[in-house]
């Protein structure tokens, strides 16, 4: 089995991207598992100079250390494979014609950011949803009951959240980031997802999704975000906190890996440290839960 990392070809890696892609790393080497890169571009056609983005991602990696399994999957070549995996859920799929703003007046969840799906077009006659189709395209969502699911997180413990009628398949066609994951994760044999704790929230939604597939839920780390002084999240586009940048600023590639390691608590400042070291030492329960202000 492997645990992945799996990036956005939408900038270049900033200093978040990086420490999640370690961390990803420390964990599937600790626990002898594969590593997996797989690029989630299933945007691809929108981004500019995406395949040059994703030479220089990987050459970032490649400088770190961090070293991969087989080939790097990429989602755009695998929408055959996304089609197979709908056409298995179709007794639980239907036609959404709610726009982004109507779902987005919904009542949100109480524990969460994300608005609820209220269910608006879960019974729609077949007379409505053909007077709809001439007004706007249809995006696909499943019907998941309601389900509450709980997950557990190495660092977390548990977490439980209610799983709404989420998309599958958005109304320009393109496949969902909930849905492509799990199919992605479920045919490559990830049983490991390491990621910011941002996407915490998605973890029953995709839980449910694998199991509805058939596909073992895989265990969940979700690692605290990366912050700038003021709080605000890092944006791929701010090159001073990429590699690259880092690095014309005078950081050398293993003070880099002293930085990263001593904020997952892995290294005393400053220390001197190369990543088998740091393998041995990874411990996911005692990573830190607060955000790395940098």
């Amino acid at each position: 089995m492997s645990g992945r990392f799996a990036p956005t070809p939408s900038a270049d890696l900033h200093l978040g991207n990086l420490r999640t892609a370690l961390v990803a790393w420390l964990a599937a080497r600790a626990s002898a598992r594969g590593f997996i890169v797989r690029v989630e571009d299933l945007d691809w056609p929108r981004l500019p100079d995406a395949d040059a983005i994703v030479r220089r991602q990987l050459a970032d990696l490649t400088r770190l250390g961090l070293t991969w399994d087989g080939e790097v999957v990429r989602q755009r070549d695998r929408t055959d494979l996304y089609e197979a995996a709908l056409a298995r859920l179709a007794p639980l799929v239907y036609e959404c014609f709610c726009s982004r703003k109507e779902v987005a007046t919904a009542t949100r969840a109480p524990h969460g950011t994300t608005p609820r799906y209220p269910g608006t077009c879960r019974n729609l006659t077949a007379a409505a949803r053909d007077r709809l189709r001439r007004v706007r395209p249809p995006a696909l969502r499943v019907d998941a009951g309601a389900a509450e699911l709980m997950v557990h997180d190495e660092l977390w413990g548990r977490y439980a959240g209610l799983v709404d009628d989420f998309v599958v398949r958005r109304a320009d066609g393109v496949f969902a980031y909930n849905f492509a994951v799990v199919v992605d994760d479920g045919l490559q044999g990830i049983d490991q997802v390491v990621r910011g704790d941002d996407l915490l929230e998605s973890a029953p939604r995709q839980a449910w999704l694998a199991t509805q597939l058939g596909f073992p839920v895989p265990s969940y780390l979700h690692i605290p975000l990366v912050l700038a002084a003021d709080g605000t999240r890092l944006a791929k586009r701010d090159r001073a906190q990429s590699l690259t940048g880092l690095l014309d600023a005078g950081l050398t590639l293993p003070g880099l890996l002293s930085r990263l390691a001593h904020s997952l608590g892995l290294a005393a400042a400053d220390e001197p440290v190369d990543l088998m070291t740091l393998v041995r030492r990874f411990n996911p329960a005692r990573l830190p839960r607060e955000p790395w202000l940098v």
